[in-house]
């Protein structure tokens, strides 16, 4: 029972140890586009599963980790690209400057999940003495970026450009998705694709067909959001090329001016130019303080006597109140009043005689007063409810 443990164990720590290959060479070039085919069916019987089984015709998917030896990210000019597990993976990129630097790729398998690990050592050498001073960038629209990494899409791109450009001496610089130049994702619907863009350079003069995409006509179509006429070979029109987005640089990277329109070479006649002798006048600013301080003040004025005359001589006054006051509304009210009177008097001096409205036999509507009845000595004793005797 332990051998058997100690035996699981041990499968167990090989599957999961990385099977390291033999280190691959290349060589790049400054200025040039590389591509290195990273195929999923050579790195298939690199895996110890593979090997130990008899069918040949065994796929499993299989995905790559790429990164720069002592780091985890890629060097900025090589990109890594794979669009399914079951495709093949490319590193691409044009390179900027000379020397060595060591790629490790790691392989998955998605369904045993062993690894496979190999180290691609790139060489970079110095461009070659041919010099690609005019360079050209298009947007191919039908196209998604691992599609034209192989060398015979390439050519298929490359050799209409070269009938138009007129000249054999044409390198690909550049490819790159458009995806990482800002653009947006596709829908996920049949025929969308992500789209391209490709840049070649020439030792030979841009033809007119590329001259003709910057021309002040062209760019007017594209503002209006209209196809432009294209001028170019039935080649080039197979390709859906966005002739809108057509970059012309020099070696330099400096943009081809955009060449003015054809006219007669003539300017018009307009007579003698005939500068003012006379200074300007000084401006009057009274009518603009006028009309910034005064104005508002007289609306101000006239709002306040407006409102003057609202509270003040729309009164209504005493005598029409106690006209349409009833009788025993005034009464009542001069009742509370006088009695308001009396205790506001009784409270500044104490020593007060009972009030009126406490003395019985009080007529309220007449104000006729009775004397208080006589009380004998013993009316202290008599209770206040006869039921109490």
């Amino acid at each position: 029972m332990a051998s058997q443990r100690v035996t699981l164990l041990t499968v167990a720590l090989w599957l999961c140890l990385p099977v390291c290959l033999c280190d691959q060479n290349v060589v790049a070039s400054v200025g040039t586009l590389f591509v290195h085919d990273l195929d999923t069916k050579q790195f298939q019987e690199r895996f110890p599963s593979t090997q130990n089984n008899y069918d040949i015709n065994r796929i499993d998917p299989i995905t790559f980790r790429a990164n720069l030896e002592g780091f985890p990210d890629l060097p900025g000019w090589l990109r890594y690209t794979q669009r399914t597990p079951w495709h093949m993976a490319y590193l691409y990129g044009c390179p900027t400057e000379p020397g060595r630097q060591v790629i490790e790729v790691t392989a998955y398998n998605r369904y045993t999940f062993e690894t496979v690990r190999e180290r691609i050592i790139f060489n970079i050498r110095l461009g070659t003495d041919f010099q690609t001073p005019y360079q050209a960038e298009l947007l191919i629209r039908d196209w998604d970026v691992e599609e034209l990494l192989p060398s015979k899409t390439q050519f298929d791109v490359k050799a209409p450009l070269q009938d138009e450009w007129g000249s054999q001496r044409l390198t690909v610089i550049n490819i790159s998705s458009a995806l990482d130049k800002g653009g947006r994702v596709p829908l996920p619907l049949p025929g969308r694709k992500e789209g391209v863009y490709i840049k070649v350079g020439s030792d030979v003069p841009f033809p007119q067909c590329l001259l003709d995409s910057q021309s002040p006509r062209t760019r007017q179509y594209c503002k209006e959001g209209q196809r432009p006429p294209v001028l170019c070979n039935s080649r080039l029109r197979d390709f859906q090329i966005d002739w809108c987005n057509i970059s012309l640089t020099d070696g330099s990277g400096t943009p081809i001016p955009v060449p003015p329109e054809r006219g007669s070479g003539i300017l018009k006649g307009e007579g003698e130019f005939n500068p003012p002798s006379e200074t300007l006048e000084e401006k009057n600013y009274l009518p603009d303080y006028l009309l910034t301080l005064l104005l508002p003040s007289l609306l101000a004025l006239l709002l306040f006597v407006l409102l003057c005359y609202i509270m003040c001589c729309r009164r209504e006054g005493v005598e029409k109140r106690d006209e349409v006051t009833t009788d025993i509304q005034l009464v009542h009210h001069q009742t509370v009043f006088n009695n308001t009177e009396e205790l506001r008097q009784m409270a500044s001096n104490r020593d007060v005689p009972r009030p009126l409205s406490t003395l019985p036999m009080f007529n309220v509507r007449t104000g006729q007063r009775a004397p208080p009845m006589q009380l004998s000595e013993d009316s202290a004793h008599v209770p206040l409810i006869l039921s109490q005797q």
